[in-house]
């Protein structure tokens, strides 16, 4: 039988083919220069928790967060549950399923709060658009449950280089 590939060039391929995999092609840009915003547009950062890098959840938060869970008729996920939240990049929650507000904190930094425990569900997020028409704009996003809150998702934007940016996103939440 003749041999159409080396034992070698079979390695490389293999090789190549699980770095692609394990995410080894994927880098984001991090911006090398510091750009000062005018003192003007310049807001009050919120307090950091040191556990995640998330703002603290504020007391006036946590009620609000307990008040969901009371309000909704059961606060356990039901397996096969989808609750999902169309976010402005100001912040304002445009519509949803099962999604109780929005919270804009801060750059690219936001809360949604759903009526029902999501602490053992998995997140889906996109970078989308708040409108009826138009392509969203570029940009990366990432998600986290919220800490101390158990009925709520932490999203993070940012734009093309990897800078916090306000973009509107689509969260989907299932159980």
């Amino acid at each position: 039988m003749a041999k159409l590939f080396s034992r070698r060039s079979v390695v490389v391929a293999v090789s190549a083919l699980a770095l692609a995999l394990a995410g080894g092609g994927i880098a984001a840009a991090q911006p090398t220069t510091v750009v000062k915003a005018p003192l003007d547009s310049v807001q009050a950062a919120p307090r950091l928790d040191a556990r995640g890098g998330q703002p603290v959840v504020t007391p006036a938060e946590a009620r609000q967060a307990r008040a969901a869970l009371k309000k909704s008729a059961s606060s356990s996920a039901v397996v096969g549950t989808t609750s999902f939240a169309v976010v402005g990049s100001s912040g304002n929650l445009i519509r949803g399923r099962g999604a109780v507000s929005a919270t804009k904190y801060g750059a690219g930094q936001y809360q949604v709060l759903f009526n029902r425990n999501v602490t053992r569900s998995a997140y889906l997020a996109t970078i989308g658009t708040d409108q009826q028409c138009c392509v969203p704009p570029a940009g990366e996003i990432s998600v986290a449950p919220r800490l101390d809150t158990p009925n709520a998702v932490f999203i993070q934007t940012y734009d093309s280089t990897g800078v916090p940016a306000d973009r509107p996103f689509h969260l989907a939440v299932f159980s």
